[in-house]
């Protein structure tokens, strides 16, 4: 009977921080539930009707499938219904309508922002960070370097008065993040802002399934 995955170590320390659970035929795991429950921490279970990925963090719980139905038979369970919670809570709406603010102030440059919630004190707030380099068509900045209590949420910036997407830049920016990520464009035009959006987890772009902050829909 094999009893490890690896025999290299590292193969095996790798195996355990990222590992992959077959769901029992009664839909209920204690090692699938437990990485459910957890402050953070991810997983793949396998299911009949294909696999999921398991995520946790401190501001986001996140059961979403990786895969279509495996087509060979597979004695196992349901992985059960998709979810993307935030545990944090939604994001004030005022603190978007600040960022519009100093969007709009730094046309027609770009410009970026970042959510951070803070897990001890249950509280949002807005950090602006250092820029390299903006302008109308470019942006170099920096991410903040947060302690171990406070997350980074939402990641935006804008493209001034251009339409909003997602470059090349962004997604290999994105590919390691866990966060959700916005572009807002068409600043200051009559029919802006354009906003684009996206949930980056596990090297994936998932789509935003609801506004991310509190009040009406702009946002979503």
């Amino acid at each position: 009977m094999i009893t490890t995955l690896a025999d290299d170590p590292t193969a095996a320390a790798i195996l355990a921080a990222a590992p992959c659970y077959p769901i029992p035929p009664s839909g209920t795991s204690p090692a699938i539930e437990a990485v459910r429950a957890a402050r953070t921490g991810h997983c793949l279970a396998v299911g009949r009707d294909g696999a999921n990925l398991i995520l946790r963090r401190p501001w986001l719980e996140l059961d979403v499938p990786v895969t279509p139905p495996i087509p060979a038979y597979l004695p196992y369970g349901s992985i059960g219904p998709s979810r993307a919670n935030l545990r944090c809570g939604l994001i004030p709406r005022a603190i978007f309508d600040r960022v519009l603010d100093h969007f709009c102030s730094a046309l027609p440059n770009e410009a970026a922002a970042f959510v951070i919630w803070d897990e001890e004190d249950r509280d949002f707030s807005l950090h602006f960070p250092q820029i390299e380099e903006a302008t109308p068509s470019r942006l170099i900045y920096r991410n903040p370097v947060l302690p171990p209590q406070r997350h980074l949420v939402c990641d935006i910036h804008s493209h001034g008065h251009g339409r909003a997407f997602f470059s090349a830049t962004d997604d290999a920016d994105d590919a390691h993040s866990t966060k959700i990520a916005l572009v807002i464009g068409r600043l200051g035009q009559p029919d802006g802002p354009d906003i684009a959006s996206r949930l980056c987890a596990g090297g994936m772009f998932l789509d935003v399934p609801r506004n991310p902050f509190s009040g009406d829909d702009h946002a979503a």
